[in-house]
């Protein structure tokens, strides 16, 4: 396994990650009481307010900008092109959208805007590495 096939495991693993940090404050309390309902999770989620808010949309985001990246590293690698600039590019996006997860918690709109150009300018330069 190459780094970048590592790297395409963490990014898949990141929205779970979010996920966990959006529903933890519901998680051991009835449902009547505000507590995370397995019934009707959208429902529940789309309540959310403040940081759990957040944290819900970074999982989404997460997962919207996973088939650009894990396209980027599989046509690299189908491309032949140098493995280490795939494995430089795929660390790259991984540590950006770790940064950008952190903007977003910490609600800092523009940083998690220019973090999530710089992710996919990481995934984009993969198609073209080759």
């Amino acid at each position: 396994m190459t780094i970048a096939e590592l790297c395409i495991l963490i990014a898949c693993l990141l929205p779970i990650v979010c996920a966990w940090i959006a529903k933890q404050k519901g998680f051991g309390k009835p449902r009547h009481e505000g507590g995370f309902d397995n019934h009707n999770p959208r429902q529940w989620l789309a309540n959310l307010q403040g940081l759990p808010a957040r944290a819900h949309a970074a999982q989404m985001n997460s997962f919207e900008a996973l088939p650009i990246f894990i396209a980027g590293v599989l046509v690299a690698e189908r491309m032949q092109a140098a493995q280490g600039t795939i494995d430089a590019l795929a660390v790259a996006f991984v540590a950006t959208r770790l940064a950008y997860i952190g903007a977003y918690l910490a609600d800092r709109a523009n940083l998690r805007s220019l973090l999530w150009v710089l992710g996919m300018g990481c995934c984009i330069a993969m198609f073209f590495v080759g």
